[in-house]
């Protein structure tokens, strides 16, 4: 039997990079998807791919983590076959720009407040509370090292990534009576549509940033959750942090020419 065969697992985030990787990732492990994002048409198409190739169930949602309504309309209006969740993945997150803070558009700082920080609020509040019934789940929350070091022109994404390490310790204390599971993966540098969304498409900006080494891959990160999600019951993994061997922290890299 596979490790996570009858479970129902909900990401958010889930058109591309991590998050896709992600469903992938436990779907192989038997897990049925709620697989949510802003663009149905991508993942309408993972639908398709997904079931054929792992014989699992999924459902997508078209959904904006940002809006409150949304997310508890959406969430709670759930079929009854897919409303118990058993494992979150808070993977819907983004960067925009690389300013200093004097410099910065200010627009910019409220597009990854509303995601990072404010979004998976929105998605946690609504999904913990029917695992808070049931007493059980588990939620998995994608970090970053940027939510334990901050660096130049990185204020606000460091700022909503500490955000997020704290949610998840918090959360953790707030449900260590109901037999949920609370972890965190936090990434290094991986190589996704993440750096051409932070510099609005530049793609030669966007590969500067993994020039020189070997970044990680979605599917690495995808692998650690999945390593998350198939502990035992009584085992639960607080915290992974992987960065690609050529980095040591946010700023040091070993870039080979």
């Amino acid at each position: 039997m596979k490790k996570l065969e009858s479970k129902i697992a909900f990401i958010t985030g889930a058109s591309s990079g991590i998050g896709k990787a992600c469903a992938f990732s436990l779907a192989e492990q038997g897990a049925n998807l709620i697989i949510s994002a802003r663009r149905i048409n991508l993942i309408e198409q993972m639908k398709e791919e997904i079931q054929s190739k792992f014989n699992v169930k999924v459902f997508t949602l078209k959904l904006d983590v940002k809006n409150k309504k949304e997310v508890n309309e959406l969430i709670n209006s759930l079929p009854e076959e897919w409303k118990s969740i058993d494992i979150l993945v808070n993977n819907a997150g983004l960067a925009k720009g690389m300013n200093k803070i004097y410099e910065d558009d200010i627009d910019n700082w409220e597009d990854m407040i509303d995601t990072n920080i404010k979004g998976l609020l929105y998605v946690t509040r609504t999904v913990v509370s029917g695992m808070v019934e049931r007493k059980s789940g588990h939620v998995i929350n994608i970090g970053s090292t940027a939510g334990h070091e901050a660096y130049p022109k990185g204020h606000v994404y460091c700022a909503t990534k500490h955000a997020v390490n704290a949610i998840t310790k918090s959360l953790r204390m707030d449900v260590v009576d109901k037999n949920i599971r609370v972890s965190t993966v936090d990434p290094g540098a991986v190589e996704t549509n993440f750096s051409n969304v932070r510099f609005f498409g530049d793609k030669e900006k966007a590969k500067n940033v993994y020039k020189g080494i070997t970044p990680l891959v979605a599917e690495d990160v995808a692998e650690a959750v999945t390593f998350c999600a198939t502990r035992p019951p009584h085992a639960n993994i607080a915290e992974i942090i992987l960065m690609p061997t050529q980095q040591a922290s946010a700023l040091v890299f070993h870039r080979e020419e």
